[in-house]
C-alpha cells in the first residue's frame, strides 16, 4: 500500500461526512464513547502522529515522538490535534484531509526498508499507511453511524487493509463487511463480534 491509498481513504471520508449540520456531531459515533467530533479529531490525530514517526533520522530509535498529550474531557480521547470549532466540521474534515496527505507524502518518500515503532510493533511505510487507511475508513463508519449517513468502506481499499494487516482473517461476504467485523464493529451468524482485536503491521514476510 501507499500513499495514493492513505489518499483515497481520506477522499472517501470527506466525501462521506461533508455537508452534515453541525448538531449531530456532537452525538455518539457509533459504538464509541467519544463524539463524531471528537472521533474526527482523533483520526487526524492518528494520520498526524504516524507520518511524524517518519520525519526522524532514525525512527526505531525513538519509542515516540514526545509531544503534549491532551483531552478536552475526561472520557474524550487523548490527542496532539484538535480542530478549531468556530471552522465547524467542514474545517475539520480540512485537518484529516491536510493530516492525511502528510503521511501520504511521507511514505511515499521515506525508504522501504525503514522501519518506525508501534504499539502492535514496528512496520514499515507501506505498513503505516495501511494503518492509516484502516484507521480512516473504521472511523468513518463510526461517524457516518452518528451521523446517521452511509459510511460502508470502500471494497478495494478493505481488501487491501485486510490483506496487509489481518493476515488472520478470512474474507466472506464481502471485504468491506470483513473489515467492520475485524474491528470489532459488526457481528454475523456464523462470527460472534470481536472483542479483542488487533492487525500485524510487521513487513511482509515477517508476520
Amino acid at each position: 500500500m501507499s500513499g495514493k491509498h492513505v489518499r483515497e481513504a481520506v477522499a472517501h471520508c470527506v466525501a462521506t461526512l461533508s455537508g452534515a449540520s453541525s448538531g449531530p456531531w456532537h452525538a455518539a459515533a457509533g459504538q464509541l464513547e467519544w463524539t463524531c467530533w471528537e472521533t474526527l479529531e482523533h483520526l487526524a490525530d492518528d494520520l498526524l502522529t504516524y507520518a511524524l514517526r517518519f520525519g526522524l533520522a532514525n525512527p526505531s530509535g525513538v519509542p515516540h515522538v514526545p509531544l503534549r498529550i491532551s483531552t478536552d474531557r475526561p472520557q474524550g480521547p487523548a490527542n496532539v490535534v484538535f480542530g478549531d470549532k468556530a471552522a465547524g466540521p467542514e474545517g475539520l474534515l480540512t485537518v484529516v484531509e491536510a493530516c492525511g496527505g502528510l503521511l501520504a507524502t511521507v511514505v511515499d518518500s521515506t525508504t522501504s526498508s525503514v522501519l518506525a515503532p508501534h504499539v502492535f510493533g514496528a512496520s514499515d511505510p507501506e505498513g503505516f499507511a495501511a494503518m492509516g487507511v484502516v484507521e480512516t475508513l473504521v472511523h468513518t463508519y463510526d461517524i457516518a453511524q452518528g451521523l446517521q449517513r452511509d459510511g460502508a468502506p470502500p471494497e478495494d481499499l478493505s481488501k487491501r487493509v485486510l490483506t496487509r494487516l489481518f493476515p488472520d482473517v478470512t474474507v466472506e461476504e464481502s471485504a468491506a463487511s470483513t473489515l467492520l467485523w475485524a474491528t470489532g464493529r459488526l457481528e454475523t451468524p456464523a462470527r460472534p463480534r470481536r472483542k479483542d482485536w488487533r492487525w500485524y503491521g510487521a513487513p511482509r514476510g515477517l508476520h
